[in-house]
């Protein structure tokens, strides 16, 4: 990693049985942006970090039970990812269908402000993303929907 490059106060990664196809898939159908990308000497993938804005998802191989891609679990995810873009929801979600991914849910606007879409990646990785279209303030989103939002419980 490069020393002038700060790391996310917090990331996530996911595992690939193919996670050098997946790179080059992510890249393409979400945009994200290769930052490192580390190869054993038989050029299998050890990590790779793919950025967007100031986060980081790790990219690795499917290396244990419980380092495992969905095509391991009959399909299953235990986690999902969310990218909130800066803009154009839809043109976002075209160009991850273009590329192959599986729409779950089509671009819908959101009661908390923002539209999104849902997709699944080439191995099954379940990933959403955002475009914020209304900002509401707590409690202008507690008038409207009569909710009440805290800190914490």
């Amino acid at each position: 990693m490069a020393e002038d490059t700060e790391r996310p106060p917090v990331s996530s990664s996911v595992s690939y049985r193919d996670p050098i196809a997946a790179l080059k898939w992510l890249e393409t159908a979400f945009g994200l942006e290769p930052r490192i990308v580390v190869l054993a000497a038989d050029d299998t993938l050890v990590h790779a970090e793919l950025g967007y804005r100031e986060g980081v998802v790790g990219v690795g191989r499917a290396w244990s039970p419980n380092h495992a891609s969905p095509l391991d679990l009959g399909g299953k995810n235990t986690q999902s990812i969310h990218l909130q873009l800066r803009e154009d929801v839809d043109a976002h979600c075209a160009r991850a269908r273009a590329a192959g991914a599986e729409i779950l849910m089509e671009p819908a606007d959101q009661t908390y402000g923002d539209r999104t879409y849902i997709a699944r990646d080439l191995e099954g990785h379940v990933w959403s993303f955002g475009e914020t279209r209304k900002r509401y303030d707590r409690d202008e989103f507690d008038r409207t929907y009569g909710t009440k939002t805290r800190d914490r419980i």
